[in-house]
């Protein structure tokens, strides 16, 4: 039976979208040695989003406001689909600290966890406010804001906007996000604040050199409500190769809300990647966004990109792919999908 019946519903990611948000690198971040090598990542992002849907991005200084909306009128950006937020920010993880919308009853509703730095392993307390500060500024229009005492991040679940979501007990339950929280605990959560009626936990799957102990959104993603996309590895020497072909196994297992096993697409294996002290990368095409008309995939500059696009203009075959560089965001060990937040179409955004 499809999903009818709550008042409240966490969109797909594939549904029609307002905008986009970013919070754009600055010198006082990790990115201030390699300023010169994110930023064009990130215009190539914006250029490619403000083409299709409106683009929120927050920025450190009126200084970089300028230098951003030059920079992207220099692409053809038409100004009218940028909206500028002058924001403080300890760094630019966007879907970890920007607001999660629901429809409650269709009209849109912003929830602002807790954000912690990934269980308190970095300073996050600007980042934290950023959803109160731009609702305050007006920047979401006169949509309500609800403010929890709960730690989540973006990059931790991945729903088909049908009351089925998706996330990792690596990450939900580790101890220095909600200590005192069980599966159970955050299930009843999920199903007030979400209106979701089923969650799927894996409790497999890692990639060496991810900090945020298992993002579901690195490693399995919805295409559609019968369809997961997930990470796939022909490396045994690798260190997660088992735990990678333990969480292919366990999705396997997993049914759609109709009872029926889902469509299992597996992504390539992207090719090593590391950084000057030889420490691997978390390279993973599971990262990938969905935007009108178009879904960026994170590209890191081997034979596996062509055979990635292909597995996803398959899965989402009414979008172009956009390939993006991301060999410099995973440098911070995230990449493409970790730097954005998708608004839904019934969200107002301002500037």
């Amino acid at each position: 039976m499809p999903f009818l019946g709550k008042q409240r519903r966490l969109p797909a990611e594939w549904e029609p979208q307002a905008g986009v948000m970013l919070t754009w690198p600055h010198a006082d971040t990790d990115w201030a040695p390699t300023l010169d090598q994110v930023e064009p990542v990130f215009l190539q992002l914006a250029t490619a989003i403000a083409q299709r849907e409106s683009l929120l991005i927050n920025c450190a200084s009126q200084a970089q406001i300028d230098t951003v909306r030059q920079a992207l009128a220099a692409r053809g950006v038409p100004d009218t689909h940028l909206n500028f937020s002058l924001m403080p920010s300890d760094d630019t993880w966007a879907r970890d600290h920007g607001p999660l919308t629901v429809l409650d009853n269709n009209r849109p509703r912003l929830l602002d966890f807790r954000f912690n730095g990934w269980g308190n392993k970095y300073p996050a307390s600007r980042d934290n406010a950023v959803n109160r500060r731009l609702v305050t500024a007006g920047h979401f229009g006169d949509c309500p804001l609800d403010s929890l005492d709960l730690v989540l991040e973006g990059g931790s679940i991945d729903t088909d906007g049908q009351g089925t979501l998706l996330t990792t007990t690596a990450c939900l339950l580790h101890p220095q996000r909600n200590p005192g929280l069980s599966r159970r605990d955050i299930e009843h959560r999920f199903q007030a604040l979400f209106g979701v009626e089923r969650v799927l936990w894996l409790e497999h799957g890692c990639l060496e050199g991810d900090d945020t102990d298992g993002h579901i959104d690195m490693l399995a993603r919805f295409s559609d409500p019968q369809t997961l996309l997930y990470q796939g590895c022909d490396e045994p020497g690798y260190s997660c190769h088992a735990e990678l072909q333990a969480m292919r196994r366990q999705l396997q297992t997993f049914c759609d809300s109709n009872q029926q096993p889902y469509r299992l697409v597996p992504l390539p294996w992207p090719e090593p990647q590391h950084d000057e002290q030889s420490r691997r990368l978390p390279a993973s095409y599971a990262n990938f966004l969905v935007i009108n008309a178009a879904v960026l995939m994170p590209a890191y500059g081997g034979s596996a990109d062509s055979l990635a696009a292909e597995q996803l203009q398959h899965c989402f075959p009414g979008r172009e792919i956009v390939p993006v560089d991301c060999r410099p965001l995973i440098r911070q060990s995230g990449s493409l999908h970790c730097v954005t937040m998708q608004l839904p179409a019934e969200l107002e955004i301002t500037t």
